[in-house]
């Protein structure tokens, strides 16, 4: 589904990815681990289509198509999803207004009907539910005055409703207490565990592995992939550190 060819891509003058490959397959969660200052945001900003980071040599395809052709709104019109590190507030915004507009953009460059407004809250409802969030939570302003852990349920609710094809989820797990964890990494499962689906998890703990369970998991180091293995790779950093592992 996303296969990265000897990918680099700097910051500035600064380069960050040093030629990352790597093939995420259709029904596959992979997680990226990786000690901090390695280029594991700068990827999933990458292929999100953020701008300031440019792409220098390499390639990346999803569902058969160049991703690093297409503008960041026909990206997640073919079916990518991101996840950020950081949710961003957007004052005077509903999120119900906002994930509404987003959805029926979305089927509109598909070819799609848009959800009329009572469809759309019937669905909006079921992900919130999803997510043990309350549909109140959804008629505030984008992420104004949320928790760390409320931005990212009501991000995981978003991917529920936007039902993307491929998850980039940036340490999704950040700011989350033990209940918000087993919530947010349950969802992740329904929303995502489909066939035809798969999700690149980015995260520094195990904690969310124990919910999510990944099929793979690859160490990111330097700006390249310099290992992958099972779901016991994951449990050997947790247990040795990056270092001695590495080594």
């Amino acid at each position: 589904m996303l296969t990265i060819t000897d990918l680099h891509a700097r910051v500035g003058d600064t380069p960050i990815l040093k030629g990352l490959s790597l093939h995420v397959p259709a029904g596959e969660v992979h997680a990226i681990m990786g000690p901090n200052g390695a280029g594991k945001s700068t990827l999933a900003n990458v292929l999100g289509g953020k701008p300031g980071y440019e792409v220098t040599a390499g390639s990346v395809t999803f569902r058969g198509q160049d991703l690093l052709a297409l503008e960041p709104h026909e990206r997640a019109a073919a079916g990518l999803f991101l996840g950020f590190q950081y949710p961003v507030e957007i004052p005077g915004v509903s999120n119900v207004q906002f994930l509404r507009e987003a959805l029926n953009a979305q089927r509109k460059a598909r070819g799609q009907e848009p959800l009329s407004g009572g469809d759309f809250l019937k669905l909006a409802k079921d992900k919130a539910a999803l997510l043990k969030m309350d549909m109140d939570m959804l008629k505030r302003q984008v992420n104004v005055g949320f928790s760390g852990g409320e931005k990212k349920r009501a991000e995981m609710v978003q991917m529920g409703i936007l039902d993307p094809a491929f998850a980039v989820l940036d340490e999704t797990d950040s700011g989350l207490d033990i209940d918000a964890l087993r919530i947010v990494g349950a969802g992740i499962n329904a929303i995502m565990r489909a066939p035809g689906k798969a999700v690149l998890l980015i995260t520094h703990y195990q904690r969310l592995l124990d919910v999510v369970k990944p099929d793979k998991v690859s160490i990111l180091a330097g700006g390249r992939i310099v290992e992958t293995g099972g779901p016991e790779l994951a449990l050997r950093l947790e247990a040795e550190g990056y270092d001695a592992v590495m080594a």
